[in-house]
């Protein structure tokens, strides 16, 4: 048994945890206050929230942690809840994606920990203690995407695996079908700080040769599977979470990549990085409020293939033999 700690804030993760169950023949439970994905087929321990009321004291006991508000229930109520499943399934490994508090935990009960390492400014020190008590680092980017992250120790730099973009979907053979359509498709995150209905409103009305979907719940028209929308996409606008542009990528569409907002710089330095790289993507610092055509017409010229080098298809499975190898090497091997 293999425990996944899936994190709440936007769709990323479970997508991620997702494509990598796939990969492995032993049962992997989810553990994350998010409900279980439809198409989740391992057991789910959903764990209450430790947002939901006022915060209370130092949250951070002295900046060592991220998150531990003194007194709440919620807090408590999860990590028992992890604890009372740890000490049930007496579990083989349990990958951290991402919460330095669970892996804490985790290994604070003789259970070998992976660590998932986002973007950004990763020099603090809760960050630090998480990734030094985990049994392995895995990144879900190319490793020709260079500074995508900073403040690593030497040592963690050096353990860090670069399995490259992630996506639950298998890599689009083709191109955009006709050389004279014009769509569209906003991939909008479920984190929140991104631009408002009013804006996609402007862009679209500045744009009447270009047909629109814009997918999200903030819009309302969320979907579990935006496979078909991406593919049918000649240019997709997307925030710089690795999972979106990872299924972009696998899309084979060019982008126009506009980050939002996120703690430690995440969004922003992985757009930073796109913008130095090979890649097929125009990167906004902010969203737009002119420019549209001219703007679409340059990402449709741009060449999706190029995605290749982010997203080849074989990220999931390379992140199940980094969890095959971080199991033989604290003892608990698991079968290919």
């Amino acid at each position: 048994m293999i425990g996944y700690y899936v994190h709440h804030q936007g769709a990323g993760h479970a997508h991620h945890a997702l494509a990598v169950a796939r990969e492995l023949d032993v049962p992997v439970t989810g553990l994350s206050s998010l409900p279980r994905p439809p198409a989740w087929t391992g057991p789910w321990v959903e764990l209450v929230p430790d947002d939901s009321a006022p915060s209370q004291g130092d949250v951070t006991a002295g900046g060592r942690l991220h998150w531990a508000p003194l007194h709440d229930d919620g807090l408590r109520g999860r990590m028992a809840a992890v604890s009372a499943w740890i000490t049930e399934q007496r579990p083989a490994l349990l990958v951290a994606d991402v919460s330095v508090e669970v892996a804490l935990l985790a290994r604070l009960h003789g259970v070998p920990v992976v660590s998932v390492v986002l973007p950004g400014r990763r020099g603090d020190e809760p960050h630090r203690l998480g990734y030094g008590v985990s049994t392995a680092l895995v990144a879900p980017w190319p490793e020709s995407a260079t500074g995508l992250v900073t403040g690593l120790s030497a040592t963690d730099r050096r353990r860090l695996q670069h399995v490259g973009g992630l996506s639950r979907f298998p890599v689009a053979d083709d191109a955009p079908s006709g050389t004279s359509s014009r769509r569209v498709t906003v991939l909008l995150g479920n984190g929140g700080g991104q631009p408002g209905p009013e804006c996609w409103a402007a862009a679209r009305a500045a744009t009447p040769g270009w047909e629109w979907t814009v997918l999200g719940r903030a819009a309302g028209s969320w979907t579990e599977n935006p496979s078909g929308a991406l593919r049918r996409a000649d240019v997709v606008i997307t925030h710089a979470g690795l999972g979106a542009l990872a299924e972009v990528a696998a899309a084979r569409r060019p982008a126009v990549v506009v980050p939002a907002a996120r703690p430690h710089e995440e969004q922003a330095t992985t757009a930073r990085a796109l913008a130095w790289g090979p890649w097929p993507v125009l990167v906004e610092r902010s969203f737009p409020t002119s420019g549209w055509p001219r703007r679409l017409e340059q990402a449709r010229a741009l060449d999706g293939t190029a995605w290749s080098s982010w997203t080849d298809g074989g990220a999931a499975a390379r992140f199940a033999d980094v969890l095959r190898g971080a199991m033989e090497e604290t003892g608990r091997p698991v079968p290919a």
